[in-house]
């Protein structure tokens, strides 16, 4: 079953920036910005890193942790959080299992080619561990503001 708003959000483990794997019962009670991205240090995904980056203090006031997802590796997520001073947790999927779970695991096309990847996604998750909010098909410009908006009226 798709994951929908109003929903619980499915439960998760990932190995993480922290030096520790993370579950999403780690975060009970407090709100989420869970973001699903293809690649780091991509130029789309390094925008939307830094745009969540740049907003990092309104979100932390708004009462959100951040979470990026990715299939990248723990190495990769380090060197990609070191080069952009990024402030918050990245969390390494490479078998994508959890990117399944959450519905972005998708084929997608390039010149042509097919091929399956992270649909770039946001879910906002609510204290009670609701899926607040869906951004799918994500557009880095003005993402970050967006979500900002929608965790700021999240339970």
């Amino acid at each position: 079953m798709p994951v929908q708003e109003a929903k619980p959000a499915p439960a998760f483990s990932l190995d993480s920036t922290e030096g520790r794997p993370l579950s999403l019962k780690d975060f009970k009670g407090q709100k989420i910005v869970l973001y699903f991205y293809p690649k780091d240090d991509t130029s789309g995904c390094t925008a939307e890193a830094c745009s969540f980056r740049d907003d990092f203090s309104a979100f932390k006031k708004a009462g959100a942790i951040i979470l990026g997802v990715s299939p990248d590796t723990l190495k990769s997520h380090d060197k990609f959080k070191g080069k952009y001073d990024l402030p918050f947790t990245l969390l390494a999927d490479p078998d994508h299992a959890v990117a399944e779970k959450y519905g972005v695991w998708k084929e997608k096309s390039m010149y042509g080619r097919k091929y399956m990847g992270i649909e770039r996604t946001t879910f906002i998750i609510d204290s009670a561990g609701k899926i607040a909010k869906i951004f799918p098909k994500v557009k880095v410009t003005g993402h970050a503001q967006d979500v900002l908006e929608a965790v700021k009226s999240a339970p």
